[in-house]
């Protein structure tokens, strides 16, 4: 079977070297956990590509941070990962005392008909 990237983090494979990722929707779902984990300046050669969410994780929380996290989230996808249509972004507080923010993203994949989601906690 034919694979389309390495499956991060890397992990030793006895059959291709490494694990691989090998269907469509591990893909888009490895880039959308890269898009929101990368800060913006921290790829080479694309300065804007990042949403960045650790620069959001000690802002006081009831300050309309849920918007502006919302609106960077779907800005970057609209730019990097035009492929997925973001349905659903929810947010909960996973640990007020030690700054930690969680939050789920339900998209579907149109071009393949097939929805998925993600849950990130920073």
């Amino acid at each position: 079977m034919a694979s389309y990237s390495v499956a991060l983090p890397l992990e030793l494979d006895d059959g291709d070297g490494f694990v691989m990722i090998k269907s469509i929707k591990k893909l888009i779902r490895q880039n959308l956990k890269m898009l929101l984990l990368t800060d913006p300046g921290e790829r080479v050669m694309d300065p804007d590509f990042g949403v960045g969410l650790k620069q959001f994780l000690f802002e006081n929380y009831g300050s309309g941070i849920e918007s502006q996290i919302d609106s960077k989230i779907r800005e970057q996808v609209n730019i990097y990962l035009p492929v997925i249509s973001i349905m659903n972004i929810a947010f909960g507080i996973a640990d007020a005392d030690n700054n930690r923010l969680a939050f789920s993203i339900i998209y579907s994949i149109p071009n393949i008909g097939d929805r998925d989601f993600l849950e990130i906690t920073i």
